[in-house]
Order: structure tokens, then C-alpha cells, then sequence
């Protein structure tokens, strides 16, 4: 049994170092590589970079923070490294990754200062023990801790599904930008979070909170690598002057106010040129070509009852299914991965998305329809 003991407690501490010396090689890659290894031709936003690599790096100080604990033996000893630790995590690494999650919702900068707010009674309560030497407030704690993270959780969903509208409302192209995979981010960290902090003992829980760590270090380089900065297309200064003549009095009578019709000069500019074939054509890029800017363009098609995400991918659509009717007539070899690709989508899995929620079926389906 004390054999066992050994080698499970060596065990342990090869994939507790193994984790320690992960996430601090992530932090560093983070901060010192400026080009990306894992999309090469994406242009990741920097300011991401560095929040996830402060959090890594405060991972990393608390692994190490926490190493005596596989050695002490005084439970006085043990209970005040856990407190000075939580309080460190409460103090770092619980705000970091909270930080990294609102920082991939690219469309505004959201306040910080609520982290601050949902921090500070724990951190306060967690100084509280250590002064007393007592874990008497650990319950309430420990609810408010879970009654946090739940608040946390309706604030994320929200801000995502704010974060989908304004990406539907400003890009054609929605690959390497939509973070729905923050709530894979978000499950990891209360995880770890939870099982450190319920103490939960056993090899399998230990083991089971640094592989935690494991999926969410390489899931955040990942996610850094593969996201686009949007941020250098939404600053570039897309707020130009509306087309010379009348004035536009209200947005809210964009059509007959402005002195040319934005469905006439959508379709001079757009369809009959081809426009949207560009890939990632961007609204702000289709505002200075019609001669207007983002904002009136927006309300054009909210006021025709879409996004511009579908007016693209509508007319994308059709241009494939006008390529693919003469390529049947003519009888002429074809894919429809290449058509895809040449009716403006990069992604095939994009496309077929975007088909079927136009069409109300696969392409496959339609197809069959199409030639019977």
C-alpha cells in the first residue's frame, strides 16, 4: 500500500510539472512570436495575445505556488498555503481568464471594472481566513462563488448572442471570427475552478483538474491563432460622408431622403459587378464602394428585414445555382466544392450552411430535386 502511495504521488507530481512547464512555454510563444503557427495566414489580434498570455503566465505562478503542497504534511501548514493561494488565483487568474473571454467579443470593449466587482467580496473573505486562521466563512463563500458564476454565465450568453448580431451585421464571411467556443473556454475554467476550490481529494480528481489545465492551455493558443482581429477593420476609418447632393435627414427615411436609391446603387455596384464574390467582403468595404457609409447601409437592410450577412450569402447563393444550371445544360464536368469556391466561399462547410438555410435543404438534396 505505502508502494502505491509513492508511485501514485510520483505520478501526480510528473504531470503536475508537465503542466507547470506547458503553460509557461505557451506564455512565452505568446509573447515573444509574433507571426502564427497554427493559421499562418490569419492576423491575430494582439492585444488577445497578451491578455492570454498574462493569464497562462498567472498559471503558471500559481502551479508553482502550490508545489509544497505535495510535500507538507502539517494540516495548519497545508490549510494556510491553500488560502494564500486562492487569494493569489482570486487576485490573478480568475480575473485573467474572465478578461480573455470578454476580449474575444471583438465588437466593443467591455468594461473590466466588473471583474473587480465580482473578485473583490472573495478576495476580501479569502484575507478574512487568513487573518483568523479560519475557515468558518468558507460556505458563504462558497455559494457566492457558484451564484458568480452563474451571473457569469447569463452575462456570456448574452454578449455572445450581441456578438453573433453585430458579426451578421458587418461580415460576409464569418469564419475565424465567431467565439462560441468561449463557452468551452468558460466550462473549462469553472471546472478547474471548482475542483480546486471544493478541495476534492483522490488521484483521479487531481489528475482530472491538470488535464483541465492541459485542454484549456491548448485550446486558448488555438483560439488565439485561429481568430481574426477584427478590430484592424472596425478602426480603419469606414465612417465616411454620405453621397454629395441632399442631406440624409433621418435614417429612419434612409429611401426616400437620400438623393440616390441605395437598391439601385446596390445593384449598379454590387450585383452587376459581382461584387460579392469578393471573399470577406466586409459592410464598411461595401459602403465606400455604393458611396455611403456603414451606419445608413446598416439601417438599409434592417429596414429590409435582413442582415447583411444574408443579402451576401443570398446572392452568392444564387450565383451558384445559376453556375450549376449551366454547367448541367452544357453537360459539362463540374464539382461543387470548386463552384462553391468560385461563387465566393472559402470554407465548403460555410457554403453548405448557407445554402441550406436559403434553400431548406443540402445542396445534395436540391440537386437531386433540381435534375428530376
Amino acid at each position: 500500500m505505502y508502494d502505491q502511495h509513492i508511485r501514485e504521488d510520483v505520478f501526480y507530481l510528473m504531470i503536475y510539472a508537465g503542466v507547470t512547464v506547458l503553460s509557461l512555454i505557451a506564455c512565452c510563444y505568446l509573447l515573444f512570436r509574433r507571426a502564427n503557427a497554427i493559421a499562418p495566414d490569419i492576423t491575430s489580434s494582439v492585444r488577445l495575445r497578451r491578455w492570454t498570455a498574462a493569464f497562462l503566465g498567472a498559471v503558471t505562478l500559481s502551479h508553482l505556488w502550490y508545489t509544497p503542497l505535495l510535500y507538507l504534511t502539517s494540516t495548519e501548514d497545508i490549510k494556510m498555503v491553500y488560502f494564500v493561494g486562492t487569494l493569489l488565483d482570486l487576485l490573478t487568474v480568475f480575473p485573467l481568464a474572465i478578461a480573455v473571454l470578454f476580449i474575444m467579443l471583438q465588437d466593443r470593449r467591455r468594461p473590466l471594472w466588473l471583474i473587480g466587482v465580482i473578485v473583490a467580496p472573495l478576495a476580501a473573505g479569502i484575507t478574512v481566513c487568513i487573518a483568523t486562521r479560519s475557515d468558518d466563512i468558507l460556505q458563504v463563500l462558497y455559494v457566492y462563488y457558484l451564484l458568480s458564476i452563474i451571473g457569469l454565465i447569463i452575462y456570456m450568453v448574452r454578449a455572445t448572442r450581441q456578438y453573433g448580431r453585430w458579426l451578421h451585421d458587418n461580415f460576409a464571411d464569418l469564419e475565424h471570427k465567431e467565439v462560441w467556443q468561449s463557452f468551452v473556454v468558460l466550462a473549462g475554467i469553472l471546472m478547474g475552478f471548482s475542483l480546486y476550490a471544493f478541495e476534492l481529494q483522490g488521484l483521479f480528481f487531481k489528475c482530472a483538474a491538470q488535464m483541465n489545465v492541459i485542454i484549456l492551455t491548448l485550446f486558448l493558443l488555438w483560439r488565439v491563432e485561429t481568430l481574426s482581429d477584427l478590430t484592424i477593420q472596425k478602426d480603419s476609418g469606414d465612417e465616411i460622408a454620405p453621397l454629395s447632393g441632399d442631406e440624409v435627414t433621418s435614417p429612419d427615411n434612409l429611401t426616400t431622403s437620400q438623393p440616390h436609391n441605395l437598391t439601385s446603387l446596390l445593384q449598379q455596384h454590387c450585383i452587376d459587378k459581382r461584387l460579392y464574390l469578393q471573399h470577406d467582403l466586409t459592410l464598411m468595404q461595401l459602403a465606400r464602394t455604393v458611396g455611403t457609409n456603414r451606419y445608413y447601409l446598416s439601417r438599409y437592410f434592417s429596414q429590409q428585414g435582413t442582415t447583411y450577412n444574408a443579402y451576401i450569402n443570398g446572392l452568392r447563393i444564387d450565383y451558384f445555382i445559376n453556375l450549376y444550371r449551366t454547367a448541367a445544360a452544357d453537360k459539362q464536368s463540374f464539382t461543387v466544392k470548386q463552384m462553391a469556391e468560385d461563387s465566393g466561399y472559402r470554407n465548403y462547410a460555410t457554403f453548405s450552411s448557407a445554402f441550406k438555410q436559403r434553400m431548406g435543404k443540402n445542396v445534395t438534396a436540391w440537386m437531386q430535386d433540381n435534375d428530376n
